[in-house]
């Protein structure tokens, strides 16, 4: 592998968009024969990782995913959008993104905003070499798209919170080292004004993890369960009881980082499709496309947004329906044009393109149901009364 010295990629954090995406398009174009395998990978969720893993650290190594993040944290300097490009050059060259990619870019800046300076400087190089990974444990089993209602409690213990509750649909919980858990600080009546975020470490005593298997196959979801967990209060993330502006700050990073990273891999794959099913109609097609890039622009606008530190709002949830939308309309088409390949196929792409159409069945649900991002913009963007 060719990795380019840092004081080349350093030179780019000053650089524009587009200079920065014909190198590091040139970058993949010269290491081709090296990322080959990545291409490919196992069906086994650890070998995923493993290989993922590797992926992020031959990225740190040659330097392009510390662009857009500070000197203080293992950065390169220059506005977060750079790693965007990275994200979206990688989708197009059919490149999975790194197993932290999704972490680092919807739990990293809210731990560079909201962590104490220390434990920033501490975990966030860390993350970006690849040498640890994180989840996120929002979600409980009474409360989904509505944390408001969780009832995971961090009681007061002096220097420390002590944890108890049940968190699950956490992604790779199995593999993580550390967790970004919202806790329940405050009485249960006290809703969102009662949330603290906390920085877990995931082997302290008292964590449980139990991996759920999807209807894909993959054991992608755990449930956690904490039992009297204790959690020093230097690892508390924003302010005590204050804990949803912390949530706020990531499910827009993840609305809109995600959404980035989703609609290039969504154009990459309408182009395999075209390829794997050429008797899908142009119609077709250029509706997938027309949904594809809506959602490009969409999300471009939070990524921007978030790169020059502008607040977003709402405005994600419009990245997030978006996002639902168009990708199960690119799956439905894929079953329409090639059931046969779909539904029993053997090979290595028949078992991606049904790998992937089940997926995508959960994206109206993860990161904030449809129905929740309908509600959100028709009160709080369109002024409509709640009944």
């Amino acid at each position: 592998m060719t990795a380019v010295a840092d004081d080349r990629v350093a030179a780019l954090a000053d650089a524009g968009v587009d200079e920065v995406r014909v190198a590091f398009q040139q970058w993949l174009a010269d290491n081709a024969a090296e990322l080959a395998p990545f291409k490919h990978l196992s069906t086994q969720v650890d070998e995923v990782f493993a290989a993922l893993s590797r992926l992020q650290k031959l990225l740190y190594s040659a330097g392009w995913i510390r662009l857009g993040w500070p000197d203080e944290v293992g950065g390169l300097g220059g506005p977060q959008v750079l790693r965007a490009v990275v994200s979206e050059e990688l989708a197009a060259a059919g490149y999975p993104p790194p197993f932290s990619f999704g972490t680092q870019e919807v739990l990293g800046p809210a731990v560079a905003r909201f962590a104490p300076p220390d434990l920033a400087a501490e975990a966030l190089p860390r993350l970006l070499r690849g040498d640890e990974t994180w989840c996120q444990g929002f979600s409980e089993p009474g409360a989904g798209s509505d944390l408001g209602s969780l009832r995971l409690r961090a009681v007061d213990d002096g220097e420390t919170w002590r944890v108890s509750g049940e968190k699950i649909w956490t992604s790779w919980a199995q593999f993580a080292d550390r967790c970004l858990l919202l806790a329940r600080t405050g009485p249960v009546e006290s809703a969102h004004k009662g949330i603290t975020a906390l920085f877990v470490d995931m082997d302290t005593p008292g964590i449980e993890i139990r991996p759920l298997r999807s209807m894909n196959g993959d054991d992608e979801f755990c449930s956690l369960y904490f039992d009297d967990v204790a959690v020093p209060k230097s690892r508390t993330i924003g302010e005590v009881d204050g804990g949803w502006a912390v949530a706020m700050f990531i499910l827009g990073c993840e609305r809109g980082a995600a959404a980035w990273q989703r609609q290039a891999w969504m154009r990459w794959r309408l182009g395999t499709l075209v390829t794997d099913a050429p008797e899908v109609s142009d119609a077709t097609a250029g509706e997938a496309l027309t949904l594809v890039h809506c959602l490009r622009l969409l999300s471009r606008r939070t990524v921007r947004s978030l790169s020059d530190g502008d607040h977003v709002g709402v405005l994600p949830s419009f990245d997030k329906l978006m996002m639902s939308t168009a990708e199960k309309f690119l799956f439905d088409s894929a079953l329409r044009s090639a059931p046969d390949t779909l539904l029993l196929g053997e090979d290595e792409s028949a078992r991606d393109w049904r790998s992937d159409y089940l997926y995508s069945r959960a994206s109206s649900i993860y990161g904030g149901a449809a129905e929740i991002q309908r509600n959100i913009i028709a009160e709080r963007v369109l002024g409509l009364p709640r009944d």
